[in-house]
């Protein structure tokens, strides 16, 4: 179906300039191009039905783009999504006015800050401004801060538990926010606890919350310095977690742990607590139950099961603080594992999912009570 005279001649004077996106407002029947010059549009004249009148200014801008009216292939949605769009046809899919086209390029490898900054002008969402912020080149160009502003202005409205968790995570990147608008966050944390997860995961060691050391901290700094000089990875997490920030850190968890707001909290707790712990974490596959946890952290403790030499060097040269090091490694072999049975057969939240999660949240705040040197 042909356009009308007067939207084909504006589309075409359009397409003439150095365009570099091209957005559909389809409520309003409105075009919008963007270019060198700025932002200009075109109100649609259609001459059928506005879905149909649309689909046809699509076929226009395809074939001057690509050279056929096909347009972009959304059966591809999966694949683009995956970042296998062709990083030399980027451009192009940005002059489509197809959505889903944007979308591939915000996640192709081949993303420049440029090609972000023309990509949000066409589509600005909150699901493309964290997928650009994963990129490093995003985050130290100009587009950086741009993205991590509309995030943290869009927070209040986001309704979605595991996107507030990567939102938060995203902004927190080196450079994008000031300290400022970081406690600001930190503030709203203390209402909604959702966002101490983003926390955790991308600042476990600099929360903007204080903490006392361990009261063991004093007596054992010379020890664990003597040894986390000497290399030994269980001495270095154990000093991690035992001074101020350590402290910090799992006071949060704690926070968190004693009342998650939904399964994806849960599972990203778990995961940033995973994280923390890695490096002392048992090489082997990771068990399927607390219960099997702590039986393997009690026998890495005694040493009848592989015997690890900077293990026992640190128990031999701290014994009063051995149930902290069996508390450290519980906590290294947690994982979505735990929750993942119980998550299978029930989409509760809140309380009633709380109740069922006891069994596992139970010992596992009894280990981080140790830790704090409350247990």
């Amino acid at each position: 179906m042909d356009l009308s005279a007067e939207d084909a001649l504006r589309l075409n004077v359009m397409l003439a300039n150095d365009l570099h996106a091209v957005r559909i407002d389809e409520s309003a029947m409105m075009l919008y191009g963007f270019s060198g010059q700025g932002e200009s549009k075109i109100r649609l004249n259609p001459t059928c039905r506005d879905e149909k009148y649309i689909r046809s200014v699509r076929e226009m801008l395809s074939s001057h783009v690509l050279g056929s009216p096909g347009g972009y292939p959304i059966y591809l949605r999966r694949w683009t999504r995956m970042g296998q769009a062709r990083d030399d046809s980027l451009e192009k899919l940005l002059l489509l006015g197809e959505p889903e086209a944007v979308v591939a390029v915000v996640h192709a490898t081949g993303l420049t800050d440029e090609l972000a900054r023309r990509a949000w002008w066409a589509m600005p969402t909150a699901d493309n401004a964290r997928k650009m912020l994963t990129r490093e080149c995003i985050c130290k160009g100009a587009m950086g801060q741009v993205l991590a502003e509309y995030l943290i202005d869009y927070l209040p409205f986001e309704e979605d538990h595991h996107a507030m968790i990567e939102s938060v995570r995203l902004v927190l990147q080196p450079g994008l926010i000031d300290a400022e608008a970081r406690d600001k966050i930190w503030k709203k944390a203390r209402i909604k606890n959702t966002y101490c997860v983003g926390f955790l995961l991308a600042t476990p060691d600099a929360l903007p919350e204080t903490a006392a050391p361990h009261p063991a901290w004093e007596r054992s700094s010379d020890a664990l310095g003597t040894l986390v000089a000497a290399g030994n990875v269980y001495a270095l997490q154990l000093q991690r977690v035992l001074c101020e920030s350590g402290q910090a850190y799992l006071t949060t968890v704690e926070t968190v742990m004693s009342k998650p707001n939904n399964q994806d909290v849960v599972v990203a707790l778990l995961d940033a607590i995973q994280a923390f712990f890695r490096s002392v974490a048992d090489p082997g596959e990771r068990l399927p139950d607390i219960d099997s946890i702590l039986v393997q952290a009690k026998a890495r403790c005694n040493g009848a099961d592989n015997e690890d030499p900077e293990l026992t060097l640190l128990l031999s040269k701290l014994p009063e603080l051995a149930p902290a090091i069996q508390a450290m490694l519980i906590l290294s072999a947690i994982g979505e594992q735990l929750v993942s049975p119980i998550f299978a057969r029930t989409d509760a939240i809140g309380t009633v999912m709380r109740r069922k999660l006891e069994p596992i949240t139970g010992p596992l705040l009894e280990q981080i009570a140790i830790l704090r040197g409350a247990g």
